[in-house]
């Protein structure tokens, strides 16, 4: 499974600027990688995973902007249509085997 968090945010303003690097740097901490701008992808094992982490992204949120996220399965990920651009070199490591511990 894996969250998708797309966001805009102002940043015509210092403060909001502020804001904004510190929202990024937040959800990076917690595992999620660009997929592109303002586009951030992270793996979860299951439901449970996904919430917790679902939980985090809702209690970073900045004063201003519009933040979503999406939860799809990886299959629905993998079938993702790339129309223009390659994939990221973190999308061309990440597969179920490499995710997978033993």
């Amino acid at each position: 499974m894996r969250l998708l968090v797309l966001f805009d945010m102002p940043v015509e303003k210092a403060a909001q600027r502020k804001e904004y690097v510190r929202f990024r740097k937040k959800i990076m901490d917690d595992g999620f990688m660009m997929l592109q701008f303002s586009v951030y992808s992270r793996y979860c094992n299951n439901d449970s995973d996904a919430e917790k982490h679902i939980k985090r992204v809702k209690e970073l949120k900045p004063k201003y902007g519009n933040i979503r996220i999406l939860k799809v399965t990886e299959n629905q990920f993998e079938s993702m249509i790339l129309v223009q651009g390659e994939k990221t070199a973190q999308e061309r490591l990440e597969t179920d085997e490499q995710l997978t511990v033993i």
